[in-house]
C-alpha cells in the first residue's frame, strides 16, 4: 500500500505568475503546490512540496536549479527542482509582491511591502541560517509591485503604488539617492532594462509605456564623484539613513567578490574568504560596472496602448528580441516591437483578466494564464500556433471514471464540462461541454472507445472517443435530475438513478429508447453498479435500503438490504463476490449478494473525523458533521477498500481483518476550510468569523478565492452569502484497473496518487544463500534460472529486471516454464515495467507469450491476485501496440510509394511485381532471406543498384521487423484480453 502523490490534474494554473526554465519547462502556480510542464516531451507532473496557503509568487534561478515559492502567509520554500525537494524555508515579515533572481544568480530580490530585500542564495550550502540579509532598500513611498534587475547584477530597477519607478544600486556610496522616473498616472506595473542597458521601459497600469534613454555627462562625473565622497565619509559615520538604502550586512558584490574591507566594520559585516581581497579586484570591478552614476536619464517618448476601460494586469520584456508583451484586464494581450512601439499582435485570449504573461529564454514562445477561468497558454507568435492549451475546472469536479486500459482518465464538474486526460503525460486532449447543467457521473463502458455522462439537466449522453462528438443522447419522458450512471459488461444496457423521482431508467445503447423504469426506491438514488459476473444491478438510495434488480428478466428487485441510516453509495468487489456500502452514520457494510448474507462491518467515523469549519460552533472531536463516506472504491485485487467524504482525509481499510491500513491527507493547504482542527479564537468576533467579511479595498489576485464558495455568512450583518473559503472534501475515487494508481476528485482538483517506484527491502522466502552477490555469480555462471529465482526472493526490482534481460532468447521458453508459479506475478509487474521503457520489445513479447502458455491455467484459477499485474501488462502491450501499429501503416504508406515509383526489384532471386506492402513483408516473413545479396553487404550499393532500389529494400527490411512485432503483439493482446475476461467470470457474451 505504498502509495504517494504523483500529480494534480484538473487545474493547470489557479493564480500567481507562471515562469519558463531553460526555454522548455514551464512553472505555474496551483493552489499551493507548483505544476511542472515539460513543453519539449508534452508532460507534466506536480512537485510534492506543499505550501501553507496558496502560491502567490514563483522564481527560478538562471540555471534552473531552483525555485523560490512564497505563499500568501509570506512563508518561503526554496526547493531543488531536479530533486523535488525542499531545501529550506524562510517567513517573510509582510506580503511579497515581486520576487526574482539576479541574472549571475548570486542574490534574490524580494518585494516586501515598501521595502525591497536583497537576500544572498542558499544554493546547495548546508549552514544553520541559509538565507542571509544583505541590503534593505528603502526608498519608496508605496508597495513595490515590479523589479529587474540589470545585466551585471549590480543595479535593481523597482515600479511601485507611488506611480514611479526608482533606480537603485546595490554598493554602498556610489550613487546618494535612487533616481526617480517620474511621469506616470497610475500604478507602474513594469520596469525593464532595455537592450544592451542603456534603456528603461517603465509601463503603468493605464496603458502608458515609457521609453527612457541614459545619456553620460561629463558635467556629472565631478558632482558624482563628490556625491561619492560624501556619501563614503557618511557611511564611515555610521549615517546612511540619506542615501535611502539600509546597510543590514557587509557589502559583498553579486559576483561571490566582495570590496576592500573599510576600517572599523560594524558588528553585523558579513566576514567572507573573498573580503580579503583588495585594490586590483575592486577597480577591475567598478569598471565592469554600468555607468549609470555617471550620467542622466532622459524620457525619449511616451507610448500608449489605446486600450481603455482596460487596464494592464500584467507584461513581461525580452531583452535579446526588444519585444513587450501587455496583458489587459479584458482578455486581449498586445505584442510590441520596442522602442518604436510597433504592434505586432493584438489578439483576444480569454474573456477574463490576463493575470500572468512571459516570455521563454529564446522569445518565440509567450505564456498566458487566466486565474479565473484555469487557463493556461503557450503560444508560438512567429507562426501563431499553440503549443500548449490546457484549462481545468473551474468549479468543484463531482466524478471520474478511469478507463479499461488505465491509459485516460474522465472527469465531470459542476462547470457542465466532462474533460479526459492521459494519465502519462496529464494532459487533457478533449473537453466535450453540451451538458446544461452539472456533470454528476461518468462512466467507461468495456470496449474502451465510449465515455457515458449523467447530468442534472436530465440527459444521459454517449461520447465517442474516437471522433470526439456525442452520438446518442437518452433522455427521460418528463425532465428528471440524473445522479447516477451504470451500463452492463456489454455495454448494451444503460441506467440511471435520479434525485427527485426515485426512479431508475433503463435504456438501449443500441436505439437509444427507454426500455423499463424501475421504481421501489422512496429516495434519490445516488448509487448504481452492474455486477462484474452478472446482470445484476446494485442501487443504493436514501430511504436506508440496497436493492439488487434482475434488469433482463424484468423481475424489478429481487433482493432487498436495509440499512439503519441513510444509504450513500454501493459498489461491488471486482469478483463480484462481495458488495459494500457506507452509511449516514460513518459505518461500511459488506454483504454477500449471492446469500444475501451481512459479512461485516467497519466504524469509520473516528477515522474520516478532522478539520473544522470556520462556521462551526463545536470543536472538530464533538462536531458530528461530515464523519461518513460518500464514495467507496475497491482495489483491483479486492483486498482493500478506499473511502472518501467530506473531510480532508481519504481511509484505506483492509477488509478481510476489518482495520485501518492508511489514512491519506489529501492537502495541507490552509486557504481551503476544514484543515485545521483547532481554529485562531482572535479571528471570532461577536458578528461572526472574520473571514466572512468583505474587505472591499481588497486586491488580491483572481484565482482560486474567487471560485467555489458555499453559503456561510448565515445572513450576518455585513457578511457576503457566498464568500468565505472553499471548504475542503473529497467527492470522488477511483483506483485504476491496474492497481497501480487511484484517483481523487477534491476541491483542490484531481489528485492522483500511484505506486512508489522507490526501493523497499521486502523480500519473499529469504535464506541465508540469497543475496544480491549470489545472483550476480549465477548470471556469470549462465545459470538465468537460479540467478532468476534468486532476484525474486530478494524482491530487488532492477536485479529483477537485470536477471530477465540476461536470459538468452532461444532459453526464455525453458525459463518460463521452469519458474514456480508463486513468482509469476512479481515478474509480471516487473515486465510489464519493462516494457514501458525498454527498446527490447520482441524479447520481452516473447516473455509475455511463453509464461501465459505454460502457467494459462494456474493463472485463471487465480484470478483474484493475478489480476492488477494482468492489467498492467495488458495496459503496457495495448500501448505499444497502438504506437507500432500507427508506424506500420505509415511504413505501408511509403513502401506503396516507392512501388508505385518502381514496380519491379529482385530480392535474392524473388521478383515482387504489383505487389501489396503488406503481402510482400508477409511473404519475406514467411521466406526469411538466409543470405544477404553481395551488392547490398555493409551498407554498399554497386552500380546495378539504384538508389531508389536501395530504399526500397531498407524500408521494406524495417516493415518486415515491425510487422513481426505487430504479430506477435495482436497474438499477446488476443490471449491477453482472454485470460482477463477468463478471471471476471464473464459468460460468452463476447
Amino acid at each position: 500500500m505504498n502509495f504517494r502523490f504523483q500529480n494534480l490534474l484538473g487545474a493547470p494554473y489557479r493564480g500567481g505568475n507562471a515562469v519558463i526554465s531553460e526555454n522548455t519547462t514551464l512553472l505555474s502556480a496551483v493552489g499551493n503546490r507548483v505544476s511542472v510542464t515539460d513543453l519539449a516531451k508534452s508532460q507534466s507532473w506536480t512537485l510534492p512540496c506543499e505550501s501553507s496557503k496558496n502560491v502567490s509568487r514563483i522564481a527560478v534561478s538562471p540555471d534552473g536549479n531552483f525555485l523560490l515559492t512564497v505563499d500568501e502567509n509570506s512563508r518561503g520554500l526554496f526547493i531543488n527542482l531536479r530533486r523535488r525537494v525542499i531545501l529550506h524555508r524562510i517567513t517573510f515579515k509582510s506580503p511579497v509582491t515581486a520576487l526574482k533572481f539576479s541574472p549571475n544568480g548570486d542574490v534574490i530580490a524580494v518585494a516586501v511591502g515598501r521595502l525591497i530585500q536583497i537576500w544572498r542564495c542558499p544554493a546547495f550550502r548546508t549552514e544553520v541560517f541559509p538565507f542571509q540579509l544583505i541590503r534593505t532598500i528603502s526608498a519608496f513611498d508605496g508597495d513595490v509591485v515590479a523589479v529587474d534587475w540589470s545585466s551585471d547584477s549590480q543595479w535593481i530597477l523597482a515600479g511601485s503604488k507611488d506611480l514611479t519607478a526608482r533606480l537603485c544600486c546595490l554598493r554602498k556610496g556610489l550613487v546618494r539617492r535612487p533616481f526617480l522616473f517620474l511621469g506616470h498616472r497610475d500604478v507602474v506595473v513594469g520596469v525593464f532594462f532595455g537592450g544592451s542597458g542603456s534603456r528603461v521601459y517603465t509601463i503603468s497600469k493605464d496603458g502608458a509605456v515609457f521609453t527612457w534613454n541614459f545619456e553620460i555627462s561629463e558635467d556629472l562625473n565631478t558632482i558624482s564623484n563628490e556625491n561619492n565622497g560624501d556619501c563614503h565619509r557618511k557611511r564611515k559615520s555610521g549615517d546612511a539613513a540619506d542615501e535611502g538604502v539600509e546597510v543590514l550586512a557587509g557589502d559583498e558584490s553579486l559576483n561571490g567578490k566582495a570590496e576592500s574591507p573599510e576600517p572599523g566594520p560594524s558588528p553585523t559585516d558579513v566576514e567572507t574568504q573573498e573580503e580579503k581581497h583588495s585594490g586590483e579586484e575592486s577597480g577591475e570591478r567598478k569598471e565592469d560596472l554600468f555607468p549609470f552614476h555617471r550620467g542622466q536619464w532622459k524620457l525619449a517618448k511616451k507610448d500608449y496602448c489605446m486600450q481603455a476601460p482596460a487596464k494592464v494586469s500584467t507584461c513581461d520584456y525580452h531583452r535579446g528580441l526588444d519585444l513587450v508583451v501587455i496583458g489587459f484586464s479584458s482578455g486581449v494581450f498586445g505584442l510590441y516591437q520596442m522602442p518604436d512601439f510597433v504592434c505586432i499582435h493584438l489578439l483576444s485570449i480569454s474573456r477574463r483578466k490576463i493575470t500572468t504573461a512571459s516570455f521563454n529564454d529564446q522569445g518565440n514562445w509567450l505564456v498566458f494564464g487566466c486565474a479565473k477561468l484555469g487557463q493556461l497558454l503557450v503560444w508560438e507568435w512567429r507562426s501563431e500556433t499553440y503549443i500548449l492549451k490546457q484549462q481545468g475546472h473551474y468549479f468543484d469536479v463531482n466524478c471520474l471514471a478511469y478507463s479499461p486500459d488505465s491509459q485516460l482518465l474522465a472527469s465531470g464538474a459542476d462547470d457542465n464540462k466532462i474533460k479526459v486526460w492521459t494519465v502519462s503525460s496529464g494532459f487533457c486532449f478533449v473537453t466535450f461541454s453540451e451538458h446544461t447543467n452539472a456533470v454528476t457521473a461518468l462512466h467507461f463502458t468495456a470496449n474502451n472507445n465510449c465515455l457515458l455522462s449523467a447530468s442534472l439537466d436530465g440527459t444521459v449522453r454517449a461520447w465517442d472517443l474516437f471522433r470526439y462528438r456525442n452520438f446518442r443522447t437518452f433522455t427521460s419522458p418528463s425532465s428528471r435530475q440524473f445522479v447516477s450512471l451504470a451500463s452492463d459488461q456489454s455495454g448494451e444496457v444503460i441506467c440511471a438513478g435520479t434525485l427527485d423521482s426515485f426512479e431508475i431508467f433503463v435504456w438501449s445503447m443500441k436505439t437509444g429508447r427507454l426500455l423499463d423504469v424501475l421504481s421501489g426506491h422512496e429516495g434519490p438514488v445516488h448509487g448504481l453498479m452492474f455486477s462484474p459476473i452478472n446482470a445484476i444491478l446494485a442501487s443504493s438510495s436514501w430511504d436506508k435500503t440496497v436493492r439488487l434488480w434482475d434488469v433482463f428478466e424484468g423481475k424489478g428487485s429481487v433482493e432487498t438490504f436495509v440499512h439503519t441510516h441513510d444509504v450513500l453509495t454501493v459498489v461491488y468487489r471486482p469478483d463480484g463476490k462481495q458488495l459494500a456500502s457506507s452509511t449516514l452514520d460513518g459505518q461500511i457494510y459488506f454483504w454477500d449478494p449471492i446469500d444475501c448474507q451481512l459479512m461485516c462491518t467497519i466504524e469509520g467515523r473516528r477515522d474520516i473525523a478532522g478539520g473544522r469549519l470556520m462556521t462551526d460552533r463545536r470543536t472538530a472531536s464533538s462536531s458530528s458533521s461530515g464523519k461518513y463516506f460518500t464514495s467507496l472504491c475497491y482495489s483491483a485485487d479486492g483486498s482493500y477498500i478506499l473511502a472518501g467524504g467530506n473531510s480532508k482525509y481519504i481511509c484505506m481499510y483492509d477488509i478481510t481483518d476489518q482495520v485501518l491500513l492508511r489514512r491519506f491527507q489529501t492537502t495541507h493547504n490552509l486557504s481551503l476550510d476544514g484543515i485545521l482542527d483547532l481554529l485562531n479564537s482572535k479571528k471570532m468576533t461577536d458578528a461572526g468569523a472574520l473571514d466572512l467579511f468583505d474587505d472591499e479595498d481588497s486586491d488580491v489576485e483572481e484565482g482560486i478565492d474567487q471560485q467555489t464558495r458555499g453559503k456561510l455568512g448565515y445572513g450576518l450583518p455585513g457578511s457576503l452569502p457566498n464568500q468565505g473559503r472553499p471548504v475542503i472534501r473529497t467527492k470522488c475515487l477511483r483506483i485504476a484497473p491496474t492497481g497501480r494508481s487511484w484517483a481523487a476528485a477534491t476541491t483542490e482538483g484531481v489528485l492522483l496518487y500511484s505506486i512508489d517506484e522507490s526501493f523497499v527491502f521486502d523480500p519473499t522466502d529469504l535464506d541465508i544463500d540469497i543475496t544480491p552477490l549470489a545472483a550476480e555469480e549465477a548470471l556469470k555462471a549462465r545459470q538465468n534460472l537460479r540467478a532468476l529465482v534468486i532476484s525474486v526472493r530478494l524482491n530487488e526490482d532492477t536485479l529483477i529486471k537485470k536477471c530477465i534481460l540476461a536470459v538468452d532468447p532461444s532459453d526464455v521458453s525453458a525459463v518460463a516454464a521452469s519458474i514456480p508459479f508463486k513468482y509469476i506475478q512479481r515478474l509480471l509487474e516487473a515486465i510489464a515495467e519493462l516494457l514501458e521503457n525498454s527498446p527490447h520489445l520482441e524479447f520481452l513479447l516473447r516473455w509475455c507469450q511463453e509464461l501465459c502458455k505454460a502457467h494459462g491455467n494456474s493463472i485463471q484459477q487465480n484470478s483474484r491476485t493475478l489480476l492488477p499485474s494482468l492489467r498492467s501488462l495488458q495496459k503496457a502491450i495495448t500501448r505499444l501496440h497502438q504506437d507500432l501499429a500507427d508506424m506500420c501503416s505509415s511504413n505501408e504508406y511509403l513502401l506503396q510509394y516507392l512501388c508505385s515509383t518502381r514496380r519491379t526489384f529482385d530480392l535474392t532471386g524473388v521478383k515482387i511485381i504489383n505487389k501489396n506492402p503488406v503481402k510482400a513483408s508477409v511473404f519475406c516473413f514467411a521466406n526469411p532471406v538466409k543470405e544477404v545479396p553481395p551488392r547490398l553487404q555493409s551498407g554498399k550499393r554497386s552500380g546495378d543498384i539504384s538508389s531508389l532500389d536501395f530504399l526500397l529494400v531498407e524500408a521494406l527490411s524495417t516493415h518486415v521487423i515491425l510487422y513481426r512485432l505487430h504479430q506477435r503483439q495482436s497474438f499477446l493482446k488476443l490471449e491477453l484480453w482472454k485470460l482477463v475476461r477468463g478471471t471476471q467470470g464473464r459468460r460468452g457474451q463476447h
